[in-house]
């Protein structure tokens, strides 16, 4: 597998080894040896899986107490996948780093623990997979506000309006959420 370091260290681009031929093609998704040889030797408690219209937005979440880090990939469609620092500590928060996963690339996205996560549909039934380090904890869900113009994400809607969700729409800006120390 090759692992790409983006501009936050922590947030990982992983694109996996792809083995294809004329009848299709094969590859490891997760194998706990090899990403512990790359240096994520990572535990995960839950897998999770959704299915998105284009112009669906989902995020930006996060959960605090019980912050979950997750390998994410979209084995159908596109989405454009965004990660925000929301470690007060960091030299990098309040920074985003954003990355399009697809079918067709096969990249998948490490978000390690303490950023908020999300990501628009590019493509109508875009089936999106998440694997997390932490069980999901609604008592400690937030979500931060996606178009936060302190953060200043540049989301390639093309025209589309965003469809949020009722919680989304009530995402806090970044200087009001309860980050992380």
């Amino acid at each position: 597998m090759n692992i790409i370091e983006t501009a936050i260290p922590g947030l990982l681009i992983i694109e996996p080894r792809v083995f294809g031929d004329d009848r299709g093609f094969f590859m490891e998704s997760w194998n706990a040896d090899g990403f512990a040889a790359a240096g994520l030797d990572l535990k995960f408690v839950q897998d999770n899986h959704s299915r998105s219209a284009r112009g669906v937005l989902r995020g930006l979440h996060f959960q605090n107490p019980n912050p979950q880090g997750k390998l994410v990939r979209v084995v159908r469609g596109s989405v454009w996948d965004v990660a925000v620092d929301i470690r007060r500590s960091s030299p990098t928060f309040g920074k985003w780093v954003g990355v399009e996963l697809s079918a067709t690339n096969k990249r998948m996205f490490w978000v390690p623990p303490g950023f908020a996560h999300g990501f628009v549909s590019l493509e109508d039934d875009t089936d999106f997979l998440y694997k997390c380090t932490g069980r999901y904890d609604p008592s400690a869900e937030h979500s931060l506000l996606w178009n936060d113009p302190a953060i200043g994400i540049e989301w390639p809607l093309n025209g589309l309006t965003p469809q949020l969700s009722g919680k989304d729409q009530q995402g806090q800006p970044l200087a009001q959420i309860e980050a992380f120390a």
